[in-house]
């Protein structure tokens, strides 16, 4: 079994760390404890949650998570055989994209919210290279809630790199990233508390 790097967490790094083809860039606590824990509450009950399928091998199959697609009027997504159209915008949601594009000096246009309702939801090896979202996309990822573990498997060179996004944390992907790693985040039986998470996305 090959050994996991972990990510530096050192809440106070403002640069992009290089990995093979790819940067990151990682803030353990981004947002206070107490304001993390208001925005869980709020994002559960206000978002309009859903649980898609999608086919596999000819099976119709339900995600192991709740998602939703919020963002401008025209952007919708399409991922895993199915199409999202996106929800208007809500004053949380505005208000926490603010704050991130504030950090990194980039304009979203939309997201996808995924609820993770225990350790039994889960998201499997995929990476975000879809066309609409351009050549090398930047994903802005926020989790609220449980701490979950990221794991990073490189496509070509095997390595893996895991990290734990805990309550509040902020984790930016950019460059050729999402062309050469893929990116889970496995079931945790140890796990019985909610955890949401917004990947903020610019759609081409």
């Amino acid at each position: 079994m090959e050994q996991f790097d972990i990510f530096n967490t050192n809440n106070h790094q403002n640069e992009y760390v290089n990995i093979l083809n790819g940067k990151y860039l990682y803030f353990s606590s981004f947002f206070e404890q107490k304001e993390s824990n208001s925005f869980l509450r709020s994002l559960m009950k206000e978002i309009i949650w859903k649980q898609e399928k999608m086919n596999i091998y000819g099976k119709s199959v339900k995600f192991p998570r709740l998602t939703a697609w919020y963002g401008d009027e025209t952007r919708s997504y399409k991922f895993s055989g199915i199409t999202l159209y996106p929800n208007k915008w809500t004053p949380l949601i505005v208000n926490i994209k603010k704050k991130v594009e504030s950090q990194i000096g980039t304009k979203f246009n939309s997201v996808l919210l995924n609820l993770y309702r225990n350790g039994s939801d889960s998201i499997s090896w995929h990476s975000d290279a879809e066309p609409e979202l351009g050549k090398n996309p930047l994903i802005a990822s926020v989790s609220f809630g449980e701490k979950r573990l990221f794991q990073l498997k490189h496509n070509i060179s095997k390595e893996k790199k895991e990290i734990e996004l805990l309550n509040g944390s902020l984790l930016v992907m950019k460059g050729e990233l999402q062309h050469y790693w893929k990116h889970q985040v496995p079931k945790l039986k140890s796990c019985n508390q909610a955890r949401v998470n917004l990947t903020f996305r610019v759609i081409n």
